[in-house]
This record gives structure tokens, sequence and C-alpha cells, in this order.
């Protein structure tokens, strides 16, 4: 019988997942990451009586020194150096399928699995290990391309073909005291203040503020500094113009940001760097995919063709919106495998 050691965070997606793994024949165990230093937070709780209600074992996995180093600090670094971080996308390649799949591996474990909605299937005829979208609009599997063949062969997504409302429905029938769990929207370790206040608070230090300025380098205004801004951002700029106006780039080296209008924004080429790919090895020559430039953005019909050994070009059919360099570029075939993704530059 194989096992498995499942991440808990407390919520309604990994308590069934629980469930569907038992139901399925596997002898789980679950484990709660304490990221944060609080044992007596809420979702270690809402996981152990999660566990107990189900009969598994729950235990609880310090990573608050690993999660600093490889998800905070790559996190602050990203605001200073004027890009926008995707603090999911590292956490998954580095934590959860990376430092946890180790753990697990090395205690007997044959797999991990989590609650993300996505699907891992194996193709005999190349293989290969490909990760799939969900049916669903909850669908994850922009924040999983990062996963590599070695971290797909030991991984289940047991919410792959499920919608939210029937994992809802399921953890109401059997009782699981979490079905009614709202559901957090949030950076995971951001409580109730901006992003920026998170890393003053981190970083024990007030950022320089700047200019803002246009694309002639005409100065505009003042900013409160870089770290609280994003390419796109328009609310909050606190800049009046007397026409809407976005953050169109971020010029950490001179401590500058460009703003301009919303035209300006646009553009049908981009470059993306740190590339892994899923459905191959390497990419040798042009591919038609369907590409996402973030986790809420309509896929965009485009041409991606190789740089070097770590990048790629991405032609758009279409002008995308607002790329903003740091997030993430993840392709697809029409069919939802995921071909591979990479960072923006």
């Amino acid at each position: 019988m194989k096992k498995v050691l499942l991440g808990m965070s407390g919520g309604v997606d990994s308590s069934v997942s629980a469930y569907l793994l038992l139901k399925q024949g596997y002898t789980v165990d679950g484990v709660t990451f304490n990221l944060t230093g609080d044992l007596a937070n809420q979702a270690i709780q809402d996981a152990k009586s999660v566990a107990l209600k189900l009969g598994i074992n729950h235990s609880v996995l310090d990573m608050q020194k690993e999660f600093n180093k490889n998800i905070i600090d790559y996190f602050v670094g990203e605001y200073k150096s004027g890009r926008t971080p995707n603090p999911c996308v590292m956490c998954n390649k580095t934590i959860k399928f990376g430092l946890f799949l180790d753990y697990a591996l090395k205690n007997g474990y044959d797999y991990v699995a989590t609650g993300h909605y996505a699907n891992i299937v194996y193709n005999k005829e190349t293989g290969r290990y490909l990760l799939k979208k969900n049916k669903s609009n909850k669908d994850q599997s922009y924040f999983l391309y990062g996963l590599n063949q070695h971290q797909l062969s030991h991984a289940l997504f047991p919410l792959g073909n499920y919608e939210k409302s029937e994992i809802r429905k399921i953890a109401k029938e059997i009782c699981l005291p979490v079905f009614e769990k709202s559901e957090s929207q949030d950076i995971c370790f951001i409580k109730n203040i901006s992003h920026g206040d998170f890393i003053k608070k981190y970083t024990k230090s007030d950022f320089k503020k700047g200019n803002f300025v246009n694309d002639e380098g005409k100065i505009l205004g003042t900013h409160s500094g870089i770290v609280n801004y994003t390419v796109g951002q328009r609310k909050g700029l606190g800049v009046a113009l007397g026409k809407p106006a976005y953050v169109t780039k971020i010029d950490a080296e001179n401590n500058n940001i460009i703003l301009g209008d919303l035209d300006s924004g646009f553009t049908q080429e981009i470059v993306a760097k740190d590339i892994n790919f899923i459905l191959f090895d390497k990419l040798n020559g042009d591919e038609e995919v369907f590409a996402k430039i973030r986790y809420r953005s309509k896929e965009e019909p485009c041409i991606i063709s190789p740089v070097n050994e770590n990048s790629v070009k991405v032609k758009f059919k279409n002008k995308v919106k607002f790329p903003a360099p740091g997030q993430s570029v993840v392709f697809y075939l029409e069919d939802g495998t995921v071909v591979g993704g990479g960072v923006i530059c």
C-alpha cells in the first residue's frame, strides 16, 4: 500500500484531499507547515481537528528558516529590484515539492499530496509526467509550471477532476469541521497590511523616496519607495495628472517610476528567463502555444522561440497589457496541457 504525506493547510481543499486519498486506498499522514512561528495558529488547529475526524496521523513541520530564506527573502529582493515576485510559484518549486518532498521520501513516503486544482498524467509514449489544467475556474496549474519530472512523479493532486463547489459539498456531507471555512485570497505570510509595509517591517528599514517621471524623463511627482509599486498599477499612486496614469516601468537603478497612459502598457513581445519545460526537455525551435502573463489573465495565442538555454522570446498574436517583470508567463496547449513557463524579464 502506497504511503502519502499530505500537506494540510487547515482549509477545505487539503482536508477533502485527505478523505479522497483514503478512499483511493492510500495510507495517509497529514502535516502542517509551521512557517510563522505561531504553533497555536488556527490553520494548525483546524488541520489537527480534520485529521482526528478522519483517523489519520497529523504532525507539524517547522520550516520557518527555509521559508524565510527561499520565499520571503526572495519576495523582498524582487520588490527592491523593481520586479513583481510570484511567491506561490517559488513556494511550490522550493518548499512544497522541494524540501517537503525530500523530507517525505527520506521518511519512507512514496508521494506528497496537496489540495491544488490541477492534474498530473503519465504519458506512456513519451515516458513523461504531464501537468494539465483542472476543468474549473479554480485551476492552479499556473502556479505549478516550475515542477520537474522528479517532483511530478512523486506528487498527487486528489482534486484534479473536481470543482470547488463539489469539494465543499463533500466536506459538508462527511461533516468535516472546516466545510464552511472561507478561502484566503491573501499572500499567506502577509496579514492585514500592504506588501510595502510588510517589507518595511521585515527589513526594519525605510525606503528612499524618488521621482515619478514620464517617458521623456520629466518629473511628475514623488513616489514613496519603489517597493510599493508594480507595473500596471493605477490606484494609490498619489499623483494627480488630470488623466489616468499607470506604472509602465520601474527603474530601480535610478529610483524612478515611469508613468504612462493605458496604451503605453500594451506590447506584443516579451522575453522570459528561468525557463522550465514539462512537455519536453528543451525548446528546439518555434512552437505555437497559448500563454498567460498572470494568474487571472486570459490565455493568448503566441509563438515561443528559444533565445538561449535559459530564456525564450514570446511573440503574441494580439497585444497583451502590462506584463510585469518578475511575474510568470505560463505556456499551454489547446487541450490544457502545461508546456512550461518562465519569469518575465
